[in-house]
C-alpha cells in the first residue's frame, strides 16, 4: 500500500468489474481506518450487517442500493451516505458501482 501514497488515484480505474462479482482493493489500512474501493456487477451486493463504528460510501460509478435500518437509498457517483454504527445496513448494485469505502474507528 506504500506505493500508493503521495500520488493522485483514480478511483474508478483502480478495479476492474468481474462478471458476477464483487471485488475489492484496500487502498489504506491503519488502526484508526480504512479506505477500499470496491467494484460490484450489476445485482451483486453486500447482505445486511452491522458494523460498531459509521461507515461512509462515496459513490464513484454507477449506481447502488444502500439500505440503513430499512430505509432505501440510491447512492451515484459524487454522492455520499454515512451508514451509523450498528444500525443494519445493506447494498446491492442496480448496475455496474464502483465506490469507496471510509472506515474512522476513532
Amino acid at each position: 500500500m506504500e506505493e500508493l501514497r503521495s500520488q493522485v488515484l483514480d478511483l474508478a480505474r483502480l478495479l476492474d468489474y468481474q462478471q458476477g462479482s464483487v471485488v475489492s482493493r484496500e487502498l489504506l489500512s491503519l488502526k484508526t481506518g480504512t479506505l477500499t474501493v470496491f467494484a460490484f456487477d450489476k445485482d451483486q451486493g453486500l447482505s445486511e450487517h452491522t458494523a460498531p463504528f459509521d461507515a461512509t460510501v462515496l459513490g464513484v460509478e454507477g449506481s447502488a442500493e444502500i439500505t440503513i435500518s430499512g430505509t432505501p437509498h440510491t447512492v451515484r457517483p459524487g454522492e455520499l451516505i454515512i451508514m451509523p454504527a450498528h444500525q443494519p445496513h445493506a447494498l446491492k448494485a442496480i448496475e455496474p458501482f464502483k465506490m469507496l469505502l471510509i472506515m474512522i474507528r476513532t
